[in-house]
């Protein structure tokens, strides 16, 4: 690892764990809880859609079913401590992973663009359900969590934190997978998924590996936020727009690298909780993010920090070929070619 990526990393951890320590109001951590919560979900969608290049529109439906899965192991019960549920957020990831198996071994022996209509048919099915199935979910009356029996005064840092751990999970999931033969199969998929099969890429195998992976993480945070919630209403539980604010994310940042999902949440999310504490209820965000849609496809098709990376590059060769040849002094022992006379037979005078 080279010392500017842990410098980074070091200054990044240390940011995130002394900012609560700074005395921020409510109403600021809530928005960091949020930031951090997409920042997470965006990371896991990057393994699928910026390193494979299979845009799932489908992850809101597993943000749902780890946030009915917190639900029903935790229906009808007092809570100790508080703790109890962030404990089972593995299981609850594992659920995921699970259930994302066989849709992946389904969905992923298609192409990009069907692949993308079968995971978001996958999310209306699971909308569809999470309305249906009353016994389990409660249907459009919601479900109860037990209510976190925190500190009124210190309500959020408990969630901030664990979210805290999920995001260096997830982005530490994602470093080692662009430095390992993993992540080399998957940007080869995307690039040529012709070719890398027939140089030997397992990729079935690989890609449903990618999406379990993914979703699992995204069923957690959809645990997460249930029990911040303490009530799921399956209209936010299964959302589209989680999905289409995933997407949006990675590719304002930068599909594909480490640190672009994460700048693409905090720009997006902040932005919209900003906009909802001034305007209310209005989804005024909506008009946003269809108007940022178009000013990245048009202005910014790599994302912002592919972008900067590329315009630096650049940089850094227009400086290489505008500089002057060096230019060496003569030596006065080495006639120049003006003191040099040839004649006719070839002879010097």
């Amino acid at each position: 690892m080279r010392l500017p990526s842990a410098l980074r990393g070091g200054v990044f951890v240390a940011l995130l764990v002394s900012m609560p320590m700074l005395g921020l109001q409510h109403w600021f951590l809530n928005l960091l809880v949020f930031v951090l919560m997409y920042a997470t979900m965006s990371s896991a969608w990057n393994l699928v859609g910026g390193f494979a290049g299979y845009p799932s529109l489908g992850h809101a439906a597993f943000f749902g079913i780890g946030a009915y899965t917190l639900a029903l192991f935790f229906k009808d019960q007092v809570l100790a401590t508080g703790y109890e549920p962030f404990l089972l957020l593995p299981v609850v990831g594992l659920v995921g992973a699970l259930i994302g198996w066989p849709i992946a071994l389904i969905s992923m022996r298609t192409r990009a663009d069907v692949f993308a209509i079968v995971t978001i048919t996958f999310l209306f099915v699971v909308q569809t359900l999470a309305f249906n199935l009353h016994d389990l979910t409660g249907g459009s009356q919601g479900a109860a969590l037990p209510i976190p029996p925190f500190a009124a005064g210190q309500y959020e840092l408990p969630f901030y934190y664990v979210m805290v751990a999920l995001l260096l999970f997830t982005m530490g999931l994602t470093f080692a997978t662009m430095r390992s033969k993993v992540g080399l199969s998957l940007v080869s998929i995307r690039a040529d998924e012709d070719k890398a099969r027939g140089v030997g890429v397992r990729v079935i195998g690989v890609k449903v590996l990618a999406f379990s992976v993914s979703v699992g993480i995204t069923a957690m945070v959809g645990a997460v936020w249930a029990y911040y919630e303490s009530f799921i209403y399956p209209q936010f539980a299964v959302d589209p727009l989680i999905t289409i604010a995933m997407v949006l994310m990675t590719f304002l940042g930068g599909r594909g690298t480490l640190w672009g999902p994460v700048l693409g949440a905090v720009i997006l999310e902040s932005g919209q909780q900003v906009l909802t504490y001034q305007l209310g209820a209005v989804q005024l965000y909506l008009i946003v993010y269809a108007l940022l849609f178009l000013v990245i496809i048009l202005l910014l098709p790599r994302g912002i920090l592919p972008t900067i990376e590329d315009r630096l590059r650049q940089r850094r060769r227009s400086r290489r070929t505008e500089a002057p040849a060096a230019v060496w002094p003569e030596d006065p022992a080495i006639p120049s070619k003006a003191d040099t006379v040839t004649t006719r037979g070839g002879g010097a005078a």
